[in-house]
C-alpha cells in the first residue's frame, strides 16, 4: 500500500499559499482520479483506493504542517505501510517556482513539517516530491511561506499541477531511480 501525502496547512486562510502546495497536489491527484478526499482518520483527512493495481491512501494531514508527522506516522502504524511505500510532496523555498526535485532521502532542508516527519518516523530515508517555491529574503521566512501565491507563482505552480497525472502514473510504473532521473533532469 502507497501513502501519498501532501503538506499544507488546514483551513481557508492557508488556501493558496506558498506552504500549502502539497495540499493542492493531493487535491489535483484526486480530481484526476475522481475521489473526493473526504475520510477523516487520526487528525487527517484522507481518501484510499486502487489505481493500476496499486492501493493507495491520499493523505491531508489538518494538524498544522509543524505538526504533520504525528498524523502520518498514525498512518503508517494504523494501515502497517512500509516507509519504502511513503510518498510526501512539500513546498521547497531552495529551489525556484515551480521546479520539481524527487528525493529518496535527505534532510529536511530547514522545512519544520519535514523535521517533524522525520522525528515521528525516525528516519531521513522516505521519498519525497519537493516543488520550489524560491524565497524572498526581504520578508520574514514564516510571512513568506505562509504568504498568498501571486498571479506569476500561480502560473508556475499551475504548470506543476498540469504535469499530475503523469507524475502520479510515472510514479506508479517506474522504478523511483528511474523516476527520480525523469524529474530531476528538468
Amino acid at each position: 500500500m502507497k501513502l501519498i501525502v501532501g503538506l499544507g496547512n488546514p483551513g481557508k486562510e492557508y488556501e493558496n499559499t506558498r506552504h500549502n502546495i502539497g495540499f493542492m497536489v493531493i487535491d489535483e491527484m484526486a480530481k484526476y482520479l475522481s475521489v473526493h478526499i473526504d475520510k477523516e482518520k487520526f487528525g487527517g483527512l484522507y481518501t484510499k483506493l486502487k489505481y493500476k493495481d496499486e492501493d493507495i491512501i491520499f493523505l491531508k494531514p489538518q494538524k498544522y504542517i509543524n505538526l504533520s508527522g504525528e498524523v502520518i506516522i498514525k498512518y503508517v502504524n494504523f494501515f502497517k505501510i512500509n516507509i519504502d511505500d511513503i510518498l510526501i510532496i512539500s513546498d521547497d523555498l531552495d529551489m525556484e517556482t515551480g521546479k520539481i526535485k524527487i528525493k529518496h532521502k535527505g534532510s529536511s532542508g530547514g522545512h519544520n513539517g519535514l523535521k517533524n516527519i522525520e522525528l515521528h518516523l525516525n528516519t531521513k530515508e522516505y521519498k519525497r516530491i519537493k516543488i520550489g517555491i524560491s524565497n524572498n529574503k526581504l520578508v520574514d521566512t514564516k510571512n513568506y511561506v505562509l504568504g498568498k501565491l501571486n498571479e506569476i507563482e500561480k502560473n508556475k505552480i499551475n504548470e506543476v499541477i498540469k504535469k499530475v497525472p503523469q507524475i502520479l502514473d510515472d510514479y506508479l510504473s517506474l522504478t523511483f531511480d528511474n523516476f527520480m532521473n525523469r524529474y530531476n533532469k528538468k
